[in-house]
């Protein structure tokens, strides 16, 4: 079993704070998305390692329990020890019993993670371990401990499972759906709706077995696109001659382009404000924001000796 540095992984310093590891892990959230690499398993693996990460670093108590316990366990191993007799239960106390894996999954739900997560976050810390539940392949395996005459499913019981999961912009806009598994091969499918926006949760109703889950939805960063609520803002490039003496742009939306029309004398960086083309809302999907087109005038280059003397002229019509 390998020692997972987190931190290492997003790109971070141990000091950073919640900004810095969102910051870090929406960007290479962004560059790992199985959308964006298909059938890249390389890409596949890292934004594994990479969701891994942030779902401990972006949670102050299972952060305060990795800093805690992963760095004794690397002490312990470096030292010689053996990943599997490491004495996880030690950190707990008091009498306990061994779970079954029935009631594990109850507890802590399956999770597409490493065996060093599952060991951290699995074993010896009792109810209050997790409380959230992974996407994905393999459950968690192994046993967990809690202290003896407690309930089991008191964690499930008492408190949602939440699930952060990640979604394009362009999935935020049509909606998307994604498939949960347990460890018992059971398939939960969830249906994220049009919408939706970084922090924004949905609630699957009974899907965690004693409680709901809720799913967390982070929205990457988009290339073409900046989202602010639900409108949307793009920037169009525009030449020289159309800004000057006026003209047609086309300007691209998240269904199709549109022609716009341009007046003459446009100055760079003059917004237009296209109605009803930005993001749908999320309570009402058949309302919209709007799309914000910015105006980048282009500026010629390698001009021609003769376009060269067509400039000076201008400009000295211009300075008369």
């Amino acid at each position: 079993m390998e020692y997972k540095d987190y931190y290492k992984t997003l790109g971070v310093a141990r000091n950073a704070d919640e900004k810095e590891i969102k910051r870090a892990f929406r960007k290479l959230a962004q560059q790992y998305h199985p959308d964006r690499n298909p059938n890249d398993p390389e890409a596949e693996r890292k934004f594994k390692e990479v969701n891994e990460a942030n779902t401990v670093l972006s949670d102050p108590e299972k952060r305060s329990k990795y800093d805690r316990f992963g760095a004794q366990w690397e002490q312990y191993s470096r030292a010689g020890g053996r990943p599997e007799d490491f004495n996880w239960g030690g950190f707990g106390g008091g009498n306990t019993r061994t779970m079954t894996p029935e009631e594990m999954e109850a507890l802590f739900g399956g999770g597409d993670f490493s065996s060093f997560f599952e060991s951290l976050f699995g074993g010896g810390m009792g109810a209050g371990g997790m409380g959230g539940r992974g996407m994905g392949g393999r459950g968690m395996g192994g046993s967990a401990r809690y202290p003896r005459g407690g309930d089991p499913f008191a964690a499930a019981r008492s408190r949602n499972q939440e699930v952060t999961v990640s979604v394009t912009l362009t999935e935020a806009f049509q909606g998307a759906t994604r498939t949960l598994e347990s460890s018992d091969g059971t398939r939960i499918q969830a249906n994220i709706p049009r919408g939706v926006r970084s922090g924004s949760k949905v609630r699957m109703r009974g899907a965690g077995g004693q409680g709901d889950i809720l799913l967390k939805v982070e929205v990457l960063p988009d290339r073409q696109f900046e989202r602010t609520g639900d409108d949307l803002r793009v920037k169009v490039p525009v030449d020289l001659y159309t800004a000057l003496l006026g003209g047609e742009a086309t300007v691209p939306t998240m269904e199709q382009s549109v022609v716009l029309t341009i007046p003459a004398g446009t100055q760079n960086g003059r917004t237009f404000r296209l109605r009803g083309l930005g993001m749908p809302d999320l309570k009402h999907p058949d309302q919209r924001g709007d799309l914000l087109a910015e105006v980048e005038v282009a500026l010629p280059t390698n001009l021609s000796d003769a376009e060269k003397q067509l400039f000076t002229q201008l400009r000295a019509l211009r300075n008369q």
